[in-house]
């Protein structure tokens, strides 16, 4: 075939131009796909639990932590965009001064909503419903609330636990509510007709029962599914309160509507669902 002087003018003119075309289609191609978001580089510290099977669980031989909370706060990074996730244990007693102090970004750690709480902290929708219980040994021959009378009841420090109940039990017409004595960290208070002791860890809260220190013990029902075996049972027709357990982050911080927002998406797809089948 023959190739005249204008073929071959075109054929110059195309190799000029195509590269420009070539690198401008490139750049909005990557303008349309590379959006890294305001989180981009940045990796969530999340405050977690270590010792709540099921929700927030450290193997410390491995290091990593599983539970339906370990995967929610994943999730959560992921949908906003952080390169990845710092899990952070966090315990009762510390994981309020822990978020006020920026030491973690949100508290994922069976962290009920509770007016109090909303003073120092944003929550996003619950995730978990929940009633806190209490817990008595088969051998001790206490089957209901009135049995407690004149006996102890014991928490986890660091917890809504002791007021909440100290709260029902009035309600109940069980105590008048009056503090009779208490020590100095009210780690052990006498009421008109029961005694709360309180415990730095649910280990030591789980031991003083089975050791005879208190007659009960009262948490979170998911937090005593850790803690169960067939010489114990709850407390019958008795429930301190229901729990909705929520994600803390500082309040009127710009994480707040995100993790919010986010945490309602997770609900609305079946996520949440699924996470707690998943873990059940």
């Amino acid at each position: 075939m023959e190739v005249t002087r204008r073929d071959l003018g075109r054929l110059a003119l195309a190799l000029m131009t195509a590269p420009a075309a070539l690198a401008l289609g490139g750049c909005e191609q990557v303008e349309d796909i590379v959006d890294p978001g305001p989180h981009a580089g940045e990796t969530l510290r999340a405050g977690v639990r270590a010792d709540v099977v099921g929700f927030g669980y450290l193997n410390e031989e491995t290091g990593s932590y599983y539970g339906l909370e370990i995967d929610l706060v994943d999730e959560l990074a992921a949908r906003l965009g952080y390169d990845g996730v710092e899990h952070v244990t966090v315990t009762p007693d510390g994981r309020k001064e822990m978020l006020l102090a920026g030491d973690v970004d949100l508290i994922a750690a069976c962290y009920s909503i509770a007016d109090s709480r909303l003073e120092n902290f944003d929550f996003s929708p619950a995730y978990y419903d929940d009633a806190m219980i209490a817990v008595v040994q088969n051998s001790s021959m206490i089957a209901t609330l009135d049995d407690m009378t004149g006996r102890t009841f014991g928490t986890m420090a660091g917890s809504n636990a002791a007021p909440l109940l100290s709260v029902r039990l009035y309600e109940e017409g069980f105590s008048n509510g009056e503090v009779v004595t208490a020590n100095e960290d009210n780690s052990e208070v006498s009421f008109d007709t029961w005694k709360l002791l309180q415990f730095p860890s649910y280990q030591e809260l789980s031991d003083a029962l089975e050791e005879g220190l208190v007659d009960a013990m009262v948490l979170d029902g998911a937090i005593a599914h850790t803690y169960m075996d067939d010489k114990r049972a709850r407390l019958e027709n008795f429930v301190v309160a229901e729990q909705s357990y929520g994600v803390a982050t500082q309040k009127g911080s710009a994480l707040s509507q995100e993790v919010a927002d986010t945490v309602q998406g997770l609900l609305d797809d079946g996520t949440v669902a699924e996470l707690i089948d998943k873990w059940d």
